[in-house]
């Protein structure tokens, strides 16, 4: 190759080459399989049902939890420990009517570790305990004024813009993880019974994922609404796919604490977020309640992926 000047280049074949980053493998993790022994030691072998995990303010439904055993994530390898107010960081295990349930009382967000994959080994450790199904919340803005603050919604897809994934340096194809149905319809038909059982209104829609941590713009709030979200929030989605790649059925609810930004006068303070939340905390777990009534008898079996 001919170079400035014609003179002739030469490129060396046995030039050092650029080593890209070692791929992650896509078994379990050590971490999460060490976190199984912590967990098995105080709870035995008996399998758990569903995962739950509690977002911002909304720590005490874990309170409803029958014999609970409780287990602080210092003791969990693998759980990061959540460094933002309304998350506290315990695992309580026990039963809520008829169900074995696995409460993580605090989530790890993006924003506060830089980590799309934060949630990979609690989400990891609730599959290998036994775990097919999780029930994941969160407190949501909304975009809609219609969809007003107080209102459960369940989420039934989401918008992920931002380019990032937490299955990104995976090395299989197993890593192409389908999302068309990544929130299970079955388990959202069965939330909207339990809801009219329990007297509640909710209703569904989609989920934008912001990561946060500054609120978002009143501009960036109507992009997200000409792109069909109701709902805006900083968590979930990163949980969505790594619960989706480990086979685990998914059953979202949003707690709504307020209006998106330039939907209304008042100023959106995390503060107001869980204070917000903390009213959500009755009529949640009246629906999760009537939900897991008779949960046995009907429970959702595995499902192939």
């Amino acid at each position: 190759m001919k170079g400035l000047g014609g003179k002739l280049v030469r490129f060396e074949a046995d030039r050092e080459q650029p080593e890209f980053p070692r791929r992650r493998k896509t078994t379990m993790s050590s971490q999460s399989e060490q976190a199984v022994s912590v967990i098995r030691s105080p709870v035995g072998e008996q399998p758990i049902d569903v995962g739950i995990v509690l977002g911002s303010g909304l720590g005490a439904i874990a309170d409803h939890i029958a014999a609970p055993t409780v287990i602080s994530y210092r003791d969990l390898p693998g759980f990061a420990f959540p460094r933002v107010g309304g998350h506290e960081a315990e695992l309580v295990i026990g039963n809520i009517g008829a169900v074995r349930v696995a409460v993580m009382k605090g989530r790890v967000h993006y924003y506060e570790t830089g980590d799309v994959g934060a949630m990979r080994v609690p989400l990891e450790t609730l599959r290998l305990v036994g775990v097919n199904a999780v029930l994941l919340t969160n407190a949501a803005g909304s975009t809609r004024p219609e969809i007003k603050p107080g209102s459960l919604v369940v989420i039934r897809d989401h918008i992920n813009l931002t380019g990032l994934n937490p299955l990104i340096g995976e090395s299989d194809d197993a890593r192409f993880v389908d999302l068309t149905g990544a929130y299970d319809t079955e388990l959202r038909e069965r939330f909207a019974k339990a809801a009219a059982a329990a007297g509640r209104r909710i209703s569904e829609g989609v989920y934008l994922w912001h990561p946060g941590p500054s609120f978002e713009t009143p501009a960036e709030i109507q992009v997200a609404r000409m792109l069909g979200a109701d709902l805006v929030g900083m968590s979930t989605v990163p949980e969505v796919v790594i619960a989706r790649r480990l086979g685990l059925r998914v059953l979202a609810v949003s707690m709504v604490t307020n209006l998106a930004a330039g939907l209304s006068d008042e100023p959106l303070t995390h503060t107001q977020t869980m204070r917000a939340a903390a009213a959500s905390i009755v009529p949640l777990t009246s629906v999760m309640v009537k939900l897991f009534d008779g949960w046995g008898s009907e429970r959702a079996p595995d499902r192939p992926h």
